[in-house]
């Protein structure tokens, strides 16, 4: 059980039960005084100061923390302007001629398929796993379609669309088995559930900061397996990624042999300081904390959808879970306007239903309100 709930950190919990992490995670307070110290250092700035006294370090710093989350090494991981950002940037690392196939699911987030599906102009090939019950991935069949042609997997660690969660490990183990690369789309577990990415000895992590790790929509990261990152030479880049950056040399980009190789333009310095509070306070919780937390939460849910028969939209075995359960409702969206006029925060996809995320914040009492509101509801249709 968490000691420290750390409500006061959060200005929006006072409007209700806020379930939307899995989407937006609530504002810190923190936030707004971090950005203030943003102005104060551009307000000051008057040749090189703010650069050289903390803009120019804040990249690894923040990158830093991101990895602490994720079981990443010190100093493999980088912020970026997006995790679709990231993975394009992966994705220019690769050269199909050899090893043509992508391999997919049809759980991860559409961007994912999108950016993939575009490589075919550069020759790709790209492989979709289908869900069989359109909540699970059958693993089976993602470890069939990896082989000696397939340059890289790419799949979400819990899908947005079912909270279903994939055995990491067993697809990196298989990927390497045929020397393929690993990558894992951790947006919706990072800060939630337990992530190691050494553990999973995974190549490639993406994620950001929107969700779980409340830090609203300013960055996504990248995380690269340190002996890996000086292999790749990604043909999206720019002056940051220079191994010599303010020589200014024009000639053919010479990278840097740390994760600043995988830097593209100036970074954004305001998403970096607002992202910090959020940082800061899930590490402070503590994932381990977050992820019991959780599995508590999202099962007492479950448990009561079933014994009410509520249609439950994923999986039950809350070692298949990640930190959300969708339920079908009818009418989902009309559904969540139902809820938000009780003040509790949900939201809705197509051929998802609702969805319920409880966070470290919240309390047992919100959940009660949320499972009460849930029933009128149901018996109103």
């Amino acid at each position: 059980m968490i000691a420290d709930r750390k409500r006061d950190a959060f200005p929006t919990l006072s409007a209700g039960a806020y379930l939307l992490s899995h989407s937006l995670g609530p504002s810190p307070a923190a936030a707004a005084d971090s950005m203030q110290r943003y102005i104060g250092a551009w307000g000051g700035h008057t040749s090189e100061d703010a650069w050289m006294s903390s803009w120019w370090e804040l990249s690894q710093q923040v990158g830093d923390r991101f990895a602490r989350l994720v079981g990443a090494a010190t100093g493999s991981t980088i912020p970026t302007a997006s995790a679709t950002a990231a993975m394009a940037t992966i994705a220019s690392c690769l050269d199909y001629r050899h090893r043509p196939k992508v391999v997919t699911t049809d759980l991860d987030f559409p961007s994912m398929g999108y950016l993939w599906r575009a490589q075919e102009r550069l020759g790709a090939s790209v492989h979709i796993v289908p869900t069989l019950d359109s909540m699970t991935t059958p693993i089976d069949r993602v470890l069939e379609a990896i082989d000696e042609t397939t340059a890289i997997v790419a799949v979400s660690h819990v899908s947005y669309r079912s909270s279903f969660r994939i055995d990491a490990r067993a697809i990196a183990q298989r990927a390497h088995e045929v020397g393929a690369l690993a990558l894992f789309d951790v947006y919706q577990s990072a800060g939630a559930v337990e992530i190691d990415m050494a553990d999973w000895n995974a190549d490639v992590l993406i994620g950001g900061s929107i969700k779980w790790l409340c830090g609203g929509p300013s960055c996504g990261f990248l995380a690269v397996r340190p002996d890996l990152i000086p292999t790749l030479k990604p043909t999206i880049t720019g002056w940051i990624a220079h191994a010599n950056p303010f020589a200014f040399d024009a000639g053919p980009i010479q990278y840097d042999n740390t994760i600043r190789r995988f830097a593209n333009g100036t970074p954004s310095i305001p998403s970096l300081y607002s992202v910090i509070p959020g940082l800061e306070l899930v590490e402070s919780v503590g994932v381990g904390a977050i992820a019991r937390d959780s599995q508590q939460r999202t099962q007492r849910i479950v448990q009561h959808a079933l014994e009410h028969d509520w249609p439950v939209n994923s999986p039950t075995d809350v070692h298949q879970r990640g930190a959300t359960v969708m339920l079908g409702v009818p009418n989902p969206q009309t559904f969540t306007e139902h809820l938000r006029d009780r003040n509790v925060f949900v939201d809705w996809r197509p051929n998802a239903g609702i969805r319920l995320s409880p966070h470290f914040f919240n309390t047992d009492d919100e959940i009660t309100q949320a499972l009460d509101a849930i029933e009128k509801g149901m018996k109103a249709v």
